[in-house]
């Protein structure tokens, strides 16, 4: 703020002047300034400035300036950079006719294609780092601020090719060809079971309605405004749809309008899935199940997966094959299914047990680390014949109330022929399905011991259930 200060008595300089009294347009943002008005009053204010800048500290860099004209700038220095009006490049950004634009638009995929084939590289070392950069740097990002800034009309044609190399990017990176209702959902925000690979084309309404009715640049005669919203309206549902003269007296944030277009798109998929897939889907929108995907990649925090375990989690989370379709081992009766639902809950083979296992290891870890006091598969106070069937994995000391508490940890998948049709209508029924099971089981011995009963039901594609996401709030209280 010290620099504007400075910088304060150079532009009231300018605007003194009598011979920049043409100028039309005298703006500054600390030290990026627009002069605008007759080529005479620019030229004198780029002498203004070069005369008193010196004294304050301040001098041109003119190979970073540029000039726009309809007729050449012939008065100014050669080594500012010039454009022809009406077409122009502003902040990285097109203005001027769709032929402009189109050439704009073009050189800038090739940059693109350029960056997303860096990006492949990557998978050869680490596919988790690899969709991270996607995510978070190669794909709508990285280019927003041009569907902000350009009407639909001149650049939706462009970005949908953006999309499909986006597209073609990612099937690379997981090794298979990513059919429609698997990338649409991939194109989905992660909390409603995407993977943040939002599309450029999809978006653009929502970004250029919300950028010029924040800009109070909209008035109901802007062609440019009145198309993206009737765009924007046709790719969402009708209670979701927006006039003109609500966008107008209440410009709309660009995350608000995403948040509609994303819900529409979900839903549509679900509608149209199968028993499986809506299962699958209602299960990867559930509160925090992707907080494996938004998580900030750390080895030394345990947030990482490596590119086969990435691969898969990625193919499952998405409904794409996992491995070919080849019997069971252990079910020679069934055929294992390429999606890998068997797999993860076939008891036999002690894959089951191995997981459930680790399961208590790391969550007795964590208890660890908050310093409380934990015994694994306590059998204090139980009877010979009750230990076969104690009601705990990992039993608390000094739980609320001072009373321990007993964690029981079983796993559950929504995509079980059993609950099946339960988890198809509705998000999170195996998990409490599991729990009850638990308290029914347990609550009596636990009741006699004086334990508080505590089952935590985790399942493959989210969170898992609800006492499991009440308890470690509590647990990081305590």
């Amino acid at each position: 703020m010290l620099f504007a200060l400075v910088l304060h008595k150079l532009v009231s300089s300018i605007e003194a002047d009598d011979d920049c009294i043409n100028l039309s347009f005298n703006a500054w943002y600390l030290d990026d300034g627009i002069l605008v008005g007759e080529r005479s009053a620019v030229v004198r204010a780029l002498h203004l400035i070069e005369e008193l800048g010196p004294h304050l500290g301040l001098f041109i860099n003119y190979p970073k300036c540029e000039v726009f004209s309809r007729n050449g700038i012939s008065l100014f220095p050669a080594s500012v950079k010039s454009s022809i009006l009406p077409n122009l490049e502003i902040l990285g950004a097109p203005i001027g006719d769709i032929v402009h634009c189109s050439r704009f638009f073009a050189e800038k995929h090739n940059l693109f294609k350029v960056l997303l084939r860096a990006i492949s590289d990557v998978v050869t070392v680490d596919l988790h780092v690899a969709i991270s950069l996607l995510h978070m740097c190669g794909g709508y990002c990285k280019l927003v601020h041009l569907a902000r800034t350009t009407p639909t009309n001149l650049c939706e044609d462009s970005l949908k090719f953006f999309d499909e190399e986006v597209r073609l990017c990612f099937s690379s990176c997981v090794a298979i060809d990513v059919p429609d209702p698997q990338w649409q959902q991939a194109q989905l925000s992660p909390k409603l079971g995407g993977l943040g690979l939002h599309s450029l084309s999809l978006h653009l309404c929502a970004a250029f309605i919300s950028s010029v009715a924040s800009l109070e640049m909209g008035n109901p005669d802007n062609s440019h405004l009145q198309q993206a919203i009737l765009c924007f309206n046709t790719q969402v549902s009708p209670q979701d749809s927006i006039p003109m003269e609500s966008v107008l007296n209440s410009p709309p944030q660009q995350k608000s309008l995403s948040q509609k277009l994303d819900s529409f798109a979900f839903h549509s998929l679900l509608s149209s899935a199968s028993l499986v897939n809506k299962a699958r889907m209602l299960s990867v929108s559930s509160p925090h199940a992707s907080s494996w995907i938004t998580a900030i990649l750390s080895t030394s925090l345990k947030l990482y997966l490596d590119s086969a375990e990435y691969q898969t989690a990625i193919r499952w989370w998405l409904g794409l094959n996992a491995s070919e379709a080849s019997p069971c081992p252990f079910c020679p009766e069934l055929i294992f299914d390429p999606l890998g639902h068997h797999a993860a809950s076939c008891r036999h083979g002690g894959d089951v047990i191995t997981r459930h296992n680790r399961l208590c290891n790391i969550f007795v870890e964590f208890c660890h680390q908050a310093h409380l006091s934990v015994r694994v598969e306590a059998g204090f106070g139980l009877s010979r014949a009750q230990r076969n069937t104690r009601p705990t994995d990992v039993l608390v000391q000094d739980w609320v109330r001072g009373s321990p508490a007993a964690i029981d940890i079983t796993v559950t998948s929504p995509l079980t022929p059993a609950m099946l049709r339960d988890a198809s209508t509705s998000a999170g029924s195996a998990a409490y399905a599991a729990e009850c099971r638990k308290h029914e089981a347990n609550d009596t011995k636990c009741q006699e011991l004086r334990w508080t009963c505590i089952p935590l039901a985790v399942r493959p594609l989210d969170t898992g259930g609800k006492r499991l996401r009440l308890f470690f709030p509590i647990l990081l209280r305590l």
